[in-house]
């Protein structure tokens, strides 16, 4: 029960904020005094606590087990998630929802690093793609149970949460208590290296294009008159279809592509973003969604396993802390950034953001071919092969 377990809890992370994405337009119209900007913070302001809470997590791990800091994560969680729907203004709300992203903070390294921690090898790299592809599953079931829910009012979806207590006792029966992590005592103080900032700038970006469908699909559908909460949620669970599938496959995907997956990965986020912008057929929408997260969970495991070898074991939970707050950043300044640009260029229409994202998506895999072209292809199973040794 221990692979299940470990996935369990990146399950919970992956519903931080997109779980309830097809419920903004029914909270939209439960608060019409809130601007839709601030409607969307609903989805992205618990990375405004989730980026602190998990540098938090990674001095908690000199105190305590990680056994321990994940129950209690798990409590805060459950409080944060649930706690919303007997909110009766739009700012405690918001409240709630920066107190579930202190839960996810704690969880977040922890749900990797126990992997690096149980594995190794090639077994490692498949347990980061089976918890990535597991993770979109449980997103897949959340999203579409939210928006059945939503259909019936704005404040049932917010217990798809309760899921957290699944995992609460799956962890306190299953996860061995394990050690106090400490750094060699004859070992010199090493800083991170500069790489890992470099890779989690890159998570940040990608998360930043990656969510504008998670803050925008139903307001998407509602401006085009193609359906309403029900319908995101379908087409929502498609971006976590297309993640499960491609994370699942992550070793055979890397051994095809080599040293080109990540430019090829940001070329079919870049098309589908661009068949978004122009598009009326729910059917391509669909398709484009779907690819977008099949990018997507490409992605974040390889650049996190990039990230992870740069490090001694024993930083592996400092190295998550910096690439999740990275990524949280691009969460949550998602719909800032997007919705800024929109204004400065006088568009409203959510078509005009997949465009911009489109345009920017594509020079970056252009830019990423030619810097790996010339590169020799390592599969990264190889790489943490031989740090393990």
């Amino acid at each position: 029960m221990l692979k299940p377990t470990i996935i369990s809890i990146s399950m919970a992370t992956v519903m931080a904020g997109a779980a309830i994405s097809p419920a903004l337009g029914v909270i939209a119209k439960a608060f019409p005094e809130a601007s839709s900007t601030m409607i969307k913070l609903i989805l992205t302001a618990p990375a405004l606590t989730i980026i602190p809470f998990t540098f938090l997590t990674s001095y908690l791990t000199t105190k305590f087990s990680k056994r321990t800091i994940v129950l209690f994560g798990l409590l805060i969680y459950l409080i944060g998630g649930i706690g919303p729907q007997f909110m009766p203004t739009i700012e405690l709300l918001v409240l709630f929802r920066l107190v579930l992203g202190a839960g996810v903070g704690i969880l977040m390294p922890l749900s990797e690093s126990l992997i690096y921690d149980y594995f190794t090898g090639i077994e490692r790299t498949k347990m980061m793609g089976y918890n990535a592809g597991f993770s979109n599953f449980g997103g897949i079931v959340t999203m579409l149970l939210a928006g059945g829910l939503a259909t019936f009012g704005w404040q049932l979806p917010f217990n798809v949460y309760l899921l957290g207590l699944v995992i609460f006792v799956l962890v306190f029966f299953y996860l061995p208590k394990g050690g106090i992590q400490q750094p060699p005592q004859n070992e010199k103080k090493l800083k991170i290296p500069l790489a890992v900032y470099g890779y989690s700038l890159a998570m940040g970006v990608i998360m930043l294009a990656y969510y504008a469908v998670a803050t925008n699909i139903a307001l998407y559908l509602e401006q085009t008159n193609l359906g309403g909460p029900a319908l995101a949620g379908v087409v929502v669970s498609f971006v976590t279809i297309g993640g499960m599938v491609t994370s699942l496959l992550l070793v055979q995907i890397e051994s095809i592509l080599t040293q080109f997956l990540i430019p090829v990965m940001l070329l079919a986020m870049g098309i589908s973003f661009s068949v978004m912008s122009f598009t009326n057929s729910v059917l391509l929408l669909m398709i484009s969604v779907c690819f977008i997260g099949f990018a997507q969970g490409a992605l974040f495991p390889v650049l996190t396993m990039k990230t992870l070898n740069t490090v001694k074991l024993h930083q592996t939970d400092k190295a998550i802390a910096v690439s999740t707050a990275f990524i949280f950043s691009g969460q949550f300044l998602s719909p800032l950034v997007l919705d800024s640009i929109c204004k400065l260029a006088n568009q409203t229409a959510i078509r005009f953001q997949f465009g911009v994202l489109s345009v920017g998506v594509l020079i970056s895999a252009v830019i990423v071919f030619f810097f790996v072209k010339d590169r020799p292809s390592t599969l990264l199973h190889e790489q943490t092969e031989k740090k393990s040794d």
